[in-house]
């Protein structure tokens, strides 16, 4: 039997409880053979509170848990030990597809899960910024400067950023968590 990447809708807020709860009793009610992965995408978000910088978890997919798992046999009939077990599952709402689930594309999940470990290693901000946005300036030497966006680097996390001091517009580089939207 081969295991596939099935979708969970689950209710507002619930995706770590419907998690945890699956991993809980995968061993006491015998699933391992069908449940091989339990995934709740997040990547971490760059915030900047009280002028203090902080890294916090943000869901890719609010609502949503992905399971790689057996659902189906060989003749394609779902197989009711898995389906029950999910269906039965405190805060799951049912599977993406309805009564006869679409398994998700295994490149799908692999894009995803790297962009998870993208986020390890540099911090994404909470806020997306567009060219020409204005911002007003939270922290070092221009703080409370308002300006316009010229450059976004995603890579680097930083901003380049017009401000007029004495009468000059000078642009200066500035990281995301510096600025908050005006």
């Amino acid at each position: 039997m081969d295991s596939k990447w099935y979708i969970l809708q689950t209710l507002a807020g619930q995706e770590m409880k419907v998690e945890e709860s699956l991993r809980k009793r995968l061993k006491i009610e015998e699933m391992e053979e069908f449940i091989q992965e339990i995934l709740v995408p997040m990547e971490k978000v760059v915030e900047v509170r009280n002028g203090k910088k902080s890294v916090t978890n943000r869901k890719l997919f609010p609502g949503y848990v992905f399971v790689r798992m057996v659902l189906f046999n060989e003749e394609r009939r779902i197989i009711e030990k898995p389906w029950y077990y999910i269906r039965s599952t405190q805060g799951i709402t049912k599977f993406v597809g309805g009564d006869h689930p679409t398994p998700t594309p295994t490149e799908e999940v692999e894009a995803i899960k790297s962009r998870i470990s993208d986020s390890e290693e540099s911090e994404r901000p909470r806020v997306d910024f567009t060219v020409g946005e204005t911002v007003k300036i939270n922290d070092g030497p221009f703080l409370s400067y308002d300006g316009a966006i010229e450059e976004i680097d995603p890579a680097r996390g930083k901003l380049k950023v017009n401000i007029n001091i004495f009468g000059r517009n000078t642009p200066v580089e500035l990281e995301y968590w510096q600025v908050d939207k005006t």
